[in-house]
């Protein structure tokens, strides 16, 4: 399990090469939910993500030979971008192996960093190809199943305690799990008494299912939100969940897609449905805690472009 000294190594270790984001009330979002809320803007970061954080660690703690043989990283979108922008500043070779269905911008951003982007027909098959080059000799950033990796991504929940006032429930999304795994080890250590919320998206359940499995299992993935599709989670991050999350909540994609929408509305930011998931799930945990909650979003990434927003949303009938 990530301890919190592993938490505070990691944010020593990647302070200077990633922004300290806001973490600020937001009174639209308050009047929205019926409750106050407190946002960390990581989509605020240099990458337009939190996914910097675990990346900058991990890529500073290899050795001279693995910088010169060069890193690998499988992604739906984020991690991809992250990797190549910081792979980049720290003069390390990158390829970055995502599936067709990744967002185009994410593929142009990794690309024009100077990564070798390498397109595949689907997830499985783009976790197929990575590990196929982790065998040729490139060194795997893995976007979750590495403690380097989510310890850097629990500096999140590290300055949030810091930065925060007083909130009763923290809302975090899922895809293979790193960035709540990291978020509730800080939080469980520093703010034992909040309720920690994980939040999926329908057709992006890995972590649910691996839940009701008792442990890691594949899944099945159709939901249009690429950046939380992992094919399944980790043992690690399965074990900090299950461990250390009060619940993991599950929202339609077509909500999610409204969820942005309304934190552009109200809160004044442009988040992915990544984060837009947070939204509708927090109505849930409001609906259930009653008077007295008060919430915490961590914001997890802003790297959809306007059009691809606006699509889903045609889509769906919500313009």
């Amino acid at each position: 399990m990530i301890g919190i000294s592993d938490i505070e190594a990691a944010a020593e270790l990647i302070a200077g090469h990633v922004v300290r984001t806001p973490t600020v009330p937001s009174p639209g979002l308050s009047a929205l939910l019926g409750a106050p809320v407190t946002a960390k803007l990581e989509l605020l970061q240099r990458t337009g993500s939190f996914k910097a954080r675990g990346a900058t660690a991990k890529l500073l703690s290899l050795s001279e030979a693995e910088r010169a043989a060069g890193v690998v990283a499988v992604s739906g979108g984020n991690h991809g971008i992250a990797l190549a922008m910081t792979a980049a500043d720290l003069q390390v070779k990158a390829t970055v192996v995502m599936p067709r269905s990744a967002p185009a911008r994410a593929v142009e951003i990794a690309e024009n960093a100077g990564a070798a982007v390498r397109l595949t027909d689907d997830m499985d098959s783009a976790f197929s190809l990575v590990n196929r080059l982790r065998d040729e000799g490139l060194t795997l950033v893995h976007p979750f199943d590495d403690p380097l990796v989510v310890a850097g991504q629990g500096t999140v929940g590290l300055e949030f305690d810091e930065d925060a006032g007083d909130v009763t429930d923290v809302l975090v999304s899922i895809g293979g799990g790193g960035l709540i795994a990291g978020v509730a080890a800080a939080l469980r250590a520093r703010r034992p008494g909040v309720r920690i919320w994980g939040v999926e998206t329908e057709g992006a359940q890995a972590m649910s299912e691996a839940l009701a499995a008792g442990g890691p299992v594949p899944v099945a993935l159709s939901s249009i939100v690429s950046t939380l599709s992992a094919p399944s989670v980790s043992r690690l991050t399965y074990d900090h969940v299950a461990a250390l999350v009060d619940e993991v909540l599950v929202v339609p994609d077509r909500e999610a897609v409204r969820g942005s929408l309304q934190l552009a509305d109200h809160a004044k930011v442009w988040a992915e449905p990544a984060a837009g998931c947070l939204l509708p799930a927090a109505r849930q945990v409001v609906a259930r805690v009653g008077d007295g909650a008060r919430l915490g979003l961590v914001v997890c990434g802003g790297n959809a472009t306007t059009g691809d927003v606006f699509g889903w949303a045609r889509g769906f009938g919500l313009l």
